[in-house]
């Protein structure tokens, strides 16, 4: 694989002439570059008028590797050969160079050149590009790549440096200015003409363009390249590579992508979330160019309202900066009401929503870059989850989170700088077990985590936000105005309620499974739990009647009829004699449901064996009894007519590895903040269950 580098460009504040006799005081050694041996020149030659000015130099650099290494190769130094074309009229040096030592198995060629800057001839600008080429070296090429590219990077730098050190010390010794070059008395004509006469190369290398033009391209016009001034500055501190990386994508997308082409900031940001790998990142990229074309996302910012609805409901908003001033986000989505809004607005709305959000955070992210004079390129989000329960984890809801986390992570890389979740409750472990896997692991690295009140005092927010932008809900003294969220009300859901049920029915198809409840026949699920501390996660929607819920625990598996394996509608898994505490035992209390009313809830088992989901029709409190229905009631109840309710059901299994680590880890805030990790931990003996009614 042939490595390749190109440089940003270098602006030296000097003049051209300057910076040529700063140049050739490195020669013939450079004691500030400890691997240049030492040069000679192989062959010179000027031009009849003085205005071309070639030399040929050999070149001797040390060979910083491994003693085994140096041992198999034969060699303690490398030489290279370097072609200098001067051109004092066009005020141009294009230098080129190539290996001798071991040109048949490694290929190394360099290209610089020093050109006048396009606005201000005043300035001389320096750019540079470079290739490695190893096709066999004795079977350490991957090893010899690494300590190339290493050793050619580490001097990078130091050649502005050089540079800049002999302009000083030039201008310490008087030199400050040095004439422009002006031709001899003798016509321009009659120079050409001995130029070629008395050497045939001369003519090439005075006409500009020739030899493939390297003069003419190095010197853009505004905007066309980078260089380092404005890398650092607007940009922040890149290694070498990774400029040249930056670079190479940038001018690929220049020849490729007709019109438009994203900012450097936006290009950055794909090539630090594929690590500076080239191809990997231009495919990210390409595909989300795409996407954006495709969906018209350039002019969301412009087109996107939100509705109504949403500006009241939605508990989100930007609130002035962080303590390294990047743009904050607040979100409470403790007091949001995601089901809701999802049936109010629908998903693409929330989505648009979403991506409006990432939009505005960029260009945010630009204005402060302008307002605080340093490069600022992601935001911060605050999330408050004071109020989240297990009616956040309504399952088309967390869904439709997974898909807007995708969208985001392919096309908003590297946008987010700090994610500060604070208040958050028993229940978030479960959400984050869902969530997590779908996070990319350098994303998951800037969540951090507060439960209870440890993000008060130090360590806390005090170490991330100003005292002064501390929103007040969180005990600090500035007004927040992001909207408190709250129900949305079902007289603003999108559809009435028998559709809205016969579109689940048929878009959770997959997912849901529906059931019918009669009396004296209620409807059960039996759950196989093989360890203690594994999570049963329920959530149900009440389509028509009242049911009560409760939570069974058989230490043997119950008879299951001939008609399904696991769960029977209409019927029951438990028989009639069988009263608590003879077989099987209640580890929740029964909940009576409304209908209408959607349930979520879970629970942590406190020991293996078979788990029923149990729903039966609402009775007056006093036939609430202990023992279940038997088969002369379930008879009864299918031939005779009676109340029949309705549900929509879904549960799931979180296996208890899984849960421990994120609940040990969660409990563990005794600092200032805690990272969800994947490391398990053994937690409390004992059962945690919560079940709540959204209304």
């Amino acid at each position: 694989m042939v490595q390749k580098y190109q440089s940003p460009v270098r602006v030296y504040k000097y003049p051209f002439e300057l910076v040529m006799a700063a140049y050739e005081k490195r020669f013939p050694t450079c004691p500030q570059i400890p691997v240049f041996l030492g040069s000679e020149i192989l062959h010179e030659s000027r031009s009849a008028d003085g205005a071309v000015h070639v030399v040929e130099r050999s070149c001797r650099l040390r060979v910083e590797a491994p003693r085994l290494l140096r041992k198999i190769a034969g060699v303690e130094h490398v030489v290279f050969v370097q072609r200098n074309v001067l051109n004092w009229k066009e005020r141009t040096l294009v230098i080129e160079a190539h290996n001798e030592t071991f040109a048949s198995r490694v290929v190394v060629t360099e290209n610089c050149s020093y050109t006048v800057h396009p606005e201000n001839e005043e300035w001389t600008c320096f750019e540079q590009s470079a290739s490695l080429d190893i096709r066999s070296f004795f079977g350490f090429e991957s090893a010899l790549e690494k300590i190339a590219m290493k050793q050619y990077t580490a001097n990078i730098k130091k050649g502005k440096e050089v540079i800049e050190h002999y302009l000083k010390e030039l201008i310490s010794q008087g030199t400050s200015h040095i004439p422009r070059w002006t031709p001899a008395p003798n016509s321009e004509k009659d120079t050409h003409s001995q130029a070629g006469l008395s050497d045939p190369g001369s003519l090439e290398v005075c006409r500009p363009g020739s030899a493939g033009g390297p003069s003419e391209e190095t010197v853009g016009t505004e905007g066309d390249k980078l260089d380092t001034d404005y890398i650092e500055r607007c940009l922040g501190h890149l290694t070498p590579m990774q400029e040249s990386c930056l670079i190479q994508l940038r001018h690929w997308l220049q020849e490729t992508h007709k019109g438009k082409i994203p900012k450097d900031e936006h290009i950055l940001r794909f090539l630090r979330a594929r690590d500076f790998h080239l191809d990997r990142a231009r495919e990210m990229l390409c595909q989300s160019l795409s996407w954006r074309k495709q969906h018209q996302v350039d002019l969301l910012l412009q087109t996107w309202r939100p509705p109504a609805l949403l500006q009241e409901f939605y508990a989100g908003g930007w609130h002035y900066q962080d303590i390294d001033g990047r743009p904050l986000y607040i979100l409470r989505l403790g007091h949001m009401d995601t089901k809701g809004l999802m049936k109010a607005v629908g998903e693409e709305v929330l989505l648009q929503h979403v991506l409006s959000v990432n939009e505005e955070g960029q260009k945010r992210c630009e204005g402060n870059t302008r307002q605080f004079g340093r490069p600022i390129s992601s935001w911060t989000c605050l999330v408050d989850l004071e109020g989240l329960s297990l009616r956040h984890l309504w399952r088309p809801g967390v869904k439709a989170l997974l898909r807007m986390i995708e969208v985001v992570e392919d096309n908003y890389p590297e946008t987010l700088g700090r994610l500060l979740i604070v208040r958050a409750p028993r229940v978030f472990p479960v959400l984050w077990t869902l969530i997590s896997p779908f996070i990319n692991e350098n994303t998951r690295q800037k969540f951090l985590i507060y439960s209870g009140s440890n993000y008060q005092g130090p360590g806390g927010l005090v170490d991330y936000l100003d005292k002064e932008v501390i929103p007040d809900f969180l005990g600090g003294e500035c007004l927040c105005n992001v909207p408190e969220g709250g129900l949305v009300p079902k007289s603003l859901y999108l559809m009435e309620e028998d559709q809205e049920h016969e579109d689940q029915l048929r878009q959770w198809g997959e997912t849901y499974q529906s059931a019918s409840v009669l009396r004296g026949a209620p409807h059960e699920v039996a759950v196989e739990i093989l360890e203690r501390e594994s999570v049963i996660t329920w959530d149900f929607d009440i389509l028509r009647g009242d049911v009560v819920f409760s939570l069974y625990h058989a230490k043997q598996a119950p008879q299951l009829g001939p008609q399904e394996p696991g769960a029977r509608a209409g019927g029951q898994l438990m028989d009639k004699g069988r009263a608590p505490g003879g077989g099987y035992s209640r580890v929740e209390a029964p909940l009576i449901c409304r209908e209408g009313q959607s349930i979520q809830g879970s629970h942590v088992t406190q020991w293996p064996g078979i788990y029923l989901l149990h729903w039966q029709v609402h009775s007056a409190p006093g036939h609430l009894a202990c023992s279940l229905p038997g088969v002369e009631d379930v008879l009864t109840a299918l031939h005779s007519p009676g109340p029949r309710c309705k549900l929509l059901y879904y549960y799931e299994v979180l296996a208890s590895e899984d849960f421990r680590g994120s609940m040990s880890s969660l409990e563990s805030c005794t600092s200032h903040f805690s990272q969800l990790s994947a490391a398990t931990s053994s937690s409390s003996g004992q059962s945690h269950s919560s079940s709540l009614v959204s209304r």
